[in-house]
């Protein structure tokens, strides 16, 4: 979006060559000298940045401005009003349509380029935000690709991690940083043979020790990052299976030696493990999977973290049913196609 043009929008022709003058050294612009040319040209050039008059004489540009935020595919695109209306009204009236500035005529060259240069930061800005999102979920979709793990496993695990991290007194920022690494814990799953993750019965001591390494193989494809996130996950697949009490892999770690990141997802994942039917067990009852999570407390589980899960099980039954709800309309939908 960044490398397509900045639409400028005016139904005077001076006031169209103003702005040329100033942007053309820096930037590609399309044109538009009313309202209705102005959809068109956004739908046809998809440009990075909309600069609107208001005043036209066939659709005002508040219209427009409205016109483009209800459309798929014009709505992300930021709006500057640029107008000779200065009333405190006019401008009020402008952020409500959707635009995103409001820079009054006649306008100074260094305040266009500083604002333009601002949005266009922003919109990077989302972009690059949206990117790590798209990289998380395939990452986390493809640790699940070849398993028996379906629906919405690891966004519950990351919810109910978020949550419960939350509950430990993680600020806001690290709690949202734990819900985009936790789905990755299973990443490394990659690189096992299919025939291990899908076998139907249990699995003997030599692919037992294949189906371990996979902590290892996550960590070494994640941590090729130097982003936060990517780090964090890359803690989380090595260590999501150790165990509290040292028996866990693959260095049978013990007790707080264990990143907190990595013992907060590995008793979300059990949680939701137990909780959801799967191809080869049905769900087990509330009662039955807060029972195992209990006995594990100390030995498979941090005691503090059992002790706070316990305490914030209402939030945690919420979250799981606003989940269950998404899946059975996805299930719907995918059907009724």
């Amino acid at each position: 979006m960044l490398n397509n043009p900045i639409l400028i929008v005016d139904d005077e022709p001076q006031n169209l060559a103003a702005l040329e003058q100033i942007l053309s050294p820096q930037y590609r612009l399309v044109f538009a000298r009313n309202g209705a040319d102005a959809l068109r040209v956004a739908h046809k050039h998809n440009p990075a940045l909309i600069l609107l008059d208001i005043q036209m004489p066939d659709t005002d540009g508040y219209e427009v401005c409205r016109a483009l935020k209800s459309s798929k595919q014009t709505e992300a695109i930021p709006v500057i009003f640029v107008t000779s209306l200065s009333e405190v009204r006019d401008e009020a009236a402008g952020f409500a349509a959707g635009a995103v500035d409001y820079i009054v005529k006649p306008v100074s060259p260094a305040i266009v380029t500083a604002r333009i240069k601002t949005h266009l930061s922003l919109v990077q800005a989302t972009l690059l935000e949206q990117s790590y999102r798209d990289a998380i979920r395939m990452m986390g979709e493809a640790g699940h690709y070849n398993d028996t793990d379906t629906g919405l496993h690891i966004w519950r695990i990351a919810a109910y991690a978020g949550a419960l991290a939350a509950a430990c007194g993680w600020s806001a920022d690290a709690c949202h940083q734990l819900e985009l690494a936790a789905p990755m814990h299973d990443t490394g799953k990659i690189g096992i043979p299919n025939v291990i993750l899908r076998k139907p019965t249990k699995l003997d001591a030599e692919e037992w020790a294949v189906m371990k390494t996979h902590p290892r193989i996550g960590h070494a494809i994640l941590s090729k990052s130097d982003a936060p996130v990517f780090q964090l996950a890359a803690e989380i697949a090595l260590r999501h299976h150790e165990r509290y009490d040292g028996t866990g892999y693959p260095d049978g770690l013990a007790g707080v030696t264990i990143p907190e990141s990595a013992r907060i997802v590995a008793l979300a994942d059990v949680f939701d493990a137990l909780s959801m039917k799967r191809p080869y067990k049905e769900p087990w009852p509330l009662e039955k999977v807060m029972m195992t999570i209990k006995d594990g407390s100390g030995s498979q589980f941090d005691p503090r973290l059992v002790d706070v899960f316990v305490s914030i099980l209402p939030e945690i039954l919420e979250i799981k049913n606003k989940m269950d709800a998404r899946e059975l309309s996805m299930i719907q939908n995918e059907n009724a196609e």
